[in-house]
């Protein structure tokens, strides 16, 4: 706790890189864990752009009680203690692969989504937006959201396996990585690329990082601490803070 004081304390640009592992708090399974998503039968063509044009009523019939229901979700511990960081003026930014909207719920207004975002979904053939209050609403009545204009498939602004990452939330990430002399890597594989390629930023440009995750990452020999527990991580911060 005191090395983890004493980095914090002679920090002065925070970020935080976070992956699925902070969600499963709120009861959302990550991705590549033992109990991940991706075990499931058919969940790689969740994600999959030419299967979604094929049939989108699977993406949505699969993500119902996964990213439809937000209004009975609760942020974490992970996802408070970090806006709490925010609005305290220790943590600069967050760089997240979630697409659970989470951190803003908690609070979190410096947010920059890697892998998009389904607060706005798009029509595929004329272009017309749509929020994710009003699809996620079509979605629980177990209907096939529509564009109301034309009728085209209606797609969330995530990135789907296929697809590029979007540019201007990429590069935001990695000048904010590269400006870090600290980042907290929360809950990530960091197998997902290039994404998992940020955290070495901050190092590349000098900065430390920390990882806390249940399994190794390919960063783990980069790392000036590690921790496998979120939650005993969160409790020694917040220790370490006081």
């Amino acid at each position: 706790m005191n090395d983890l004081r004493n980095i914090i304390t002679n920090s002065s640009y925070i970020s935080a890189f976070t992956g699925a592992g902070v969600s499963t708090f709120s009861g959302i399974r990550d991705f590549r864990g033992k109990n991940g998503l991706y075990n499931d039968e058919d969940a790689g063509k969740i994600f999959d752009l030419k299967y979604f044009l094929k049939d989108p009523a699977f993406y949505y019939s699969r993500t119902k009680d996964f990213i439809y229901n937000i209004e009975n979700k609760t942020p974490g511990l992970v996802h408070l203690l970090l806006a709490e960081l925010e609005n305290q003026g220790r943590l600069k930014t967050l760089i997240t692969q979630n697409i659970d909207l989470l951190h803003q719920k908690a609070g979190s207004s410096n947010v920059i989504e890697v892998h998009g975002s389904p607060s706005i979904h798009r029509c595929l053939n004329c272009g017309k937006t749509y929020s994710y209050e009003k699809i996620a609403a079509v979605v629980q009545r177990d209907e096939l959201p529509a564009c109301e204009l034309c009728g085209g498939i209606l797609k969330p602004d995530i990135t789907f396996f296929g697809e590029a990452l979007p540019g201007k939330a990429v590069k935001d990430a990695f000048r904010h990585a590269a400006a870090s002399d600290l980042m907290l890597v929360l809950g990530s594989s960091l197998l997902v690329q290039p994404a998992a390629s940020i955290p070495l930023e901050t190092v590349q440009s000098g900065g430390k990082i920390i990882i806390v995750n249940d399994m190794p990452t390919p960063l783990d020999g980069y790392a000036c601490m590690l921790f496998p527990d979120l939650e005993e991580f969160c409790t020694l911060l917040r220790q370490a803070l006081l």
